[in-house]
């Protein structure tokens, strides 16, 4: 049972402690990819080992965003976007089972989890601190709805039933990259590693003797930390309020919107959970936050394994496996 450390107010995001082994060593890299900072750390003793696999870790998350970005427009999701309702479109079977996974989880989460949230979601520019208006929304909300993505398995393509569809797998592609990154590593004979994009960290084996340590951050302070949680072999993803926003008028407007209304979430300031794959912590962060505690905790009921921290305007929640010592 993985238990909470005391809630602390520490200069780092994430703490490690140092290895206790001296004939390897950890090598390291961060680079800006998919509109946040990325990390690959590894354990080996090898340093062109070393090289060669954080150069493969880089080209892995390359290769996703130019395949699921839709920012990109020669991606294979901006060709669903502009052309899935016109006629069905053949896609990778990579992109094919991701979607499945997405569709899935929100029949699981009672469609609190939905990628068809973009047609409401590019409406808002967060840089500009832009937002659409009341009858803007009202006009695009029809189009926040999973069941209008159809997906053929037969002939691997997806449709859209309405023209105004558009999808986004911007709450669950990061998880599904850092798990990718660890699959390859683990597949080189690597036993201690970790793999972040922004919120979404999942981690290879131990520190060396010791877990690793990871702190969630306080939703308040830059720097804070709300608390900290040792991790072996396991993923945690964190959303938050505070990594895409604006304040106007004392609102806060952020990147979490509710499917139902098209409008940022309010009262909850960040949800963090743990489990075995990064794929499915990052959706399930996403879906309890939009779920909000009560009725997010019954849905974690439902993903045995898994873990939630809820951080609200007033207060915090964590399910049973989180129990502070």
């Amino acid at each position: 049972m993985r238990k909470l450390v005391t809630i602390l107010f520490l200069p780092l995001i994430l703490l490690l402690l140092s290895p206790g082994l001296v004939q390897a060593e950890w090598f390291a890299q961060e680079q800006e990819k998919m509109g946040t900072r990325v990390e690959v750390q590894l354990w080996t003793e090898n340093k062109a080992t070393a090289d060669e696999l954080i150069e493969q870790s880089m080209a892995e998350l390359d290769r996703i965003e130019a395949l699921m970005s839709t920012y990109m427009p020669t991606s294979e999701m901006s060709r669903v976007n502009d052309k899935a309702y016109a006629e069905p479109q053949p896609i990778s079977a990579e992109l094919f089972g991701l979607l499945q996974i997405a569709l899935e989880l929100s029949a699981e989460t009672n469609g609190a989890f939905d990628i068809s949230y973009d047609s409401v979601g590019q409406l808002y520019d967060f840089r500009a601190g832009k937002h659409p208006d009341a009858a803007q929304i009202a006009a695009e909300l029809k189009n926040i709805d999973y069941h209008q993505i159809v997906l053929d398995a037969a002939t691997q393509t997806i449709s859209f039933k309405s023209p105004g569809v558009r999808i986004n797998l911007g709450g669950i592609a990061k998880g599904y990259s850092v798990e990718r990154v660890i699959s390859l590593l683990r597949a080189a004979g690597i036993k201690h590693a970790l793999a972040t994009a922004g919120g979404d960290t999942r981690i290879l084996g131990d520190r060396i003797d010791k877990p690793w340590i990871v702190g969630v951050r306080d939703p308040d302070k830059r720097d804070g930390i709300f608390t900290r949680i040792p991790l072996e072999d396991e993923a945690i993803s964190t959303s938050g309020d505070y990594e895409r926003f604006f304040i106007e008028d004392g609102k806060r407007y952020h990147h979490i919107l509710r499917p139902s209304d098209g409008r940022p979430v309010e009262g909850v300031r960040s949800v963090s959970v743990i489990g075995p794959d990064a794929t499915m912590t990052d959706g399930l962060s996403t879906s309890l936050f939009v779920l909000g505690p009560k009725d997010g905790m019954e849905v974690l009921k439902r993903f045995p394994g898994y873990e939630a921290l809820f951080v609200t305007d007033d207060n915090f929640y964590y399910s049973d496996g989180l129990a502070p010592e």
